[in-house]
């Protein structure tokens, strides 16, 4: 194929030597599979974004830090550096918070480095060497389900012990791998210390997931993980091996209107989503 413009550098470079196929492509980035020496990996090749989605970006970046105090002041005017800064930083994100990540014992795609813009890194594949699929792709035996959904429940764990939330995790952002699930897509990662919604994301990311997998085993909507997760990291009791019950007592009280009204929103939005598929391809049939 032809080799796109964002990769030509790295071919120059002797960092991939050919380009085989695009994978996918987004609003944010196009992820291509290429071969590097005797290995193929994906490239990702961030694609730059206007003023109009940094606005979307604002709960995601607060309690990021940048280089120094120029580059903070420059971002907080919204000038033409400031929006090139943080530009920058959003990029940076998913490339620092995946080599963090594997640090933790996370699973997650290998990093191989960050060059001219574009990440390369470990393409996931299934048992056949093909692209995995993406977890709300397969169709899977009540069993598995909650194999995966304890297993993601642990990796959203060891993610927050080290201070990150996923921010944007459900099941299109989760590839399902011989091994099990590999988490994907990070550049909206956060601050679990140092933005104001991370317990609300955090719950919006445990929350997702368990609506997927509850699709073949139900009972896991009965499941309040993220709430209890969450209440011994405020206390500095989370461990990374913690064994968790899934129980949680609320406070009545104070009941948290806002995470409440996001959750059915994007059950929402899921349900949504699911729905436009099937009408998709019920009009092919």
């Amino acid at each position: 194929m032809k080799t796109p413009a964002g990769l030509q550098p790295l071919i120059d470079d002797g960092v991939i030597d050919e380009v085989i196929r695009p994978l996918k492509s987004g609003k944010e980035a196009a992820v291509y599979v290429v071969r590097c020496g005797g290995e193929i990996r994906c490239a990702k090749v961030y694609k730059d974004l206007g003023q109009r989605s940094f606005q979307a970006r604002v709960q995601y970046q607060e309690g990021r830090k940048v280089r120094g105090s120029r580059q903070t002041r420059a971002i907080g005017k919204a000038t033409r550096f400031g929006r090139k800064e943080q530009e920058t930083a959003w990029k940076n994100t998913e490339v620092d918070a995946l080599y963090q990540l594997k640090a933790a014992d996370v699973r997650v795609p290998q990093p191989y480095g960050y060059f001219n813009g574009v990440l390369v890194m470990e393409l996931v594949t299934d048992s056949a060497g093909h692209s995995a699929p993406r977890l709300g792709e397969v169709e899977l035996e009540a069993e598995v389900a909650r194999e995966y959904f304890g297993f993601l429940i642990r990796q959203v764990v060891r993610m927050l012990c080290i201070g990150l939330i996923h921010g944007d995790l459900s099941e299109y952002n989760v590839l399902v791998a011989p091994e099990g699930p590999v988490i994907i897509d990070l550049p909206q990662a956060v601050s679990a210390a140092g933005n104001n919604n991370a317990r609300s994301m955090l719950l919006r990311d445990v929350n997702n997931i368990r609506a997927s997998l509850s699709r073949f085993a139900p009972e896991l909507l009965a499941t309040h993980y993220g709430e209890e997760m969450w209440a011994l990291f405020e206390k500095g009791e989370l461990r990374p091996e913690a064994e968790l019950s899934g129980l949680f007592v609320f406070n009545q009280a104070n009941a948290d209107l806002e995470s409440i009204l996001m959750s059915i929103e994007d059950a929402r939005q899921e349900a949504l989503i699911r729905q436009q598929g099937r009408e998709a391809a019920n009009s092919e049939d």
